[in-house]
């Protein structure tokens, strides 16, 4: 991959003693687990891309899957890997961002990253619901839905409670079974393809809006790996080494099944929304693979729910240990888990899941883009303020190298913005707003004593200082 190869680069050793405010605890994610949980944090396989065909034809949907992980995916996990290693702690972007900006923009980077991982999370109940209503219509309102949704939000919190180990190992065995189905769909259709079906479009009949938030959300969030970065081992080779191997198992998990779907059977944009892959296999191979298809869906959304879920609860640990948040999110169960984080990801996941499939992607995704914004601006000044500091992965290019791979993803995000309906820019911006006036009211509350924070907001600033000085030459 030339420049984009994430294992070319020579490995610093760190004293990892000295890189976070709080390591007592094992390490236990190792290089194969974290493949995995990266693929679901990501992606979790191709349930959900139907909307880019419904919205754009099939073209522009190969096109898309083909161009956009080098306009978006290979510059956020480039960063990923060099950000992550020089701060292997589990507050991640949050700690970039501090020791850039200042904690008061730290804790704006946590909650708008939190809050769009936790509407992102409330997706994955409704696309298991989505793919299971074709085979059992009740599923599809009601009732049975709401109280599906609650059940098995219950059964993957616990999943999560019990621990990465688990969650891990857990992770490879459903992504593997996830993807299965779609290699005996591909080799099942091999007869029935015809590639003049890959080269329909409609330039003037394209869903802009609904194409570009369907591959944002399907592509984004590899930053999500750098708040589990304290509980890898070894994160300084581990974590660029997964990244890379991670990227390629998503876009071929994304463009394979695609260019199966699209081919083998005749075009029907209207058709083309979450849940066609099971009507294709059934197409393809009868109602088994239908059901072994929609099975796998509903394990990819469980996987993807359990692999965000620890992302964002352990965030909410991190950031308690550097004192951003109360001291009881920083309390860990028996299984080394962050309970109150947990507890906490689970009520907003409960509460948003009641949003459609678009409305859950355009929010999320409008959030998420004011969170990278604020990666991008850290990445470029810690790199001009700590031009020395040791970077054990690092991208190449200098100063001049760093700007150069923020402008494409920094692009889209204008554009994914502007593409954004008046709805979703308003609930964006009051998220936004809230973020900006609880800062100042935690500190409040933190200097009258009615809450405890295990570092006082005045040492926040030596914190971020530590994080940095140990890795400096």
């Amino acid at each position: 991959m030339g420049c984009f190869n994430f294992s070319s680069v020579e490995y610093e050793p760190v004293d990892d003693e000295l890189s976070s405010p709080r390591e007592n605890h094992k390490r236990r994610v190792s290089v194969l687990p974290l493949i995995f949980l990266i693929f679901y944090e990501v992606s979790g396989g191709p349930f959900g891309v139907e909307d880019t065909v419904h919205a754009a034809g099939p073209l522009l949907a190969l096109i898309g899957f083909l161009v956009f992980p080098f306009i978006w995916s290979v510059p956020e996990a480039l960063i990923t890997a060099e950000m992550g290693t020089m701060f292997p702690e589990n507050s991640g972007y949050v700690v970039w961002v501090s020791s850039a900006l200042g904690p008061y923009w730290g804790f704006q980077q946590g909650w708008m990253k939190w809050l769009s991982g936790v509407i992102d999370n409330a997706l994955y109940p409704v696309l298991f619901l989505d793919y299971m209503k074709s085979g059992i219509p009740s599923l599809g309102c009601g009732v049975p839905r709401a109280v599906s949704i609650c059940g098995l939000t219950v059964v993957l919190t616990c999943l999560n409670y019990r621990g990465l180990t688990i969650v891990g190992f857990v992770a490879v065995l459903l992504g593997v079974f996830s993807l299965l189905p779609f290699v005996v769909m591909g080799l099942l259709s091999i007869p029935n393809l015809k590639p003049s079906r890959w080269c329909v479009t409609n330039v003037d009949d394209v869903d802009w809006n609904l194409y570009l938030n369907t591959l944002f959300w399907n592509l984004n969030y590899w930053d999500s790996i750098s708040t589990l970065a304290g509980e890898v081992e070894n994160p300084k080779k581990t974590l660029p080494k997964a990244l890379f191997y991670a990227l390629i198992l998503v876009v071929l998990g994304y463009f394979l099944p695609l260019l199966i779907g699209t081919g083998a059977v005749p075009l029907n944009r209207e058709l083309w929304t979450d849940g066609y892959f099971s009507d294709i296999a059934e197409i393809v191979g009868g109602v088994w693979l239908r059901w072994w298809l929609q099975v796998a869906a509903a394990m990819s959304n469980m996987g993807m729910f359990v692999a965000e879920m620890s992302s964002d609860s352990f965030q909410l640990l991190g950031m308690a240990e550097r004192g951003m948040l109360p001291e009881f999110f920083g309390k860990r169960s028996r299984y080394g888990t962050p309970l109150i984080g947990i507890l906490f990801s689970a009520s907003g996941v409960v509460l948003l899941s009641w949003l459609s499939f678009q409305e859950i992607v355009a929010a999320e995704n409008f959030l998420y883009c004011f969170g990278m914004i604020l990666e991008f601006v850290a990445f470029i000044l810690l790199r001009i303020k700590l031009p020395n500091a040791s970077r054990p992965y690092k991208i190449p290019g200098g100063i001049a190298g760093a700007i150069a791979i923020c402008i494409p993803p920094a692009l889209l995000i204008c554009v994914v913005l502007a593409f954004s309906s008046l709805k979703v820019m308003v609930i964006g911006l009051v998220a936004v707003v809230i973020g900006l006036v609880m800062q100042p009211c935690l500190k409040f509350l933190e200097e009258k004593r009615l809450l405890k924070f295990s570092v006082s907001s005045e040492l926040q600033e030596v914190h971020n200082e530590e994080s940095v000085h140990p890795l400096v030459h």
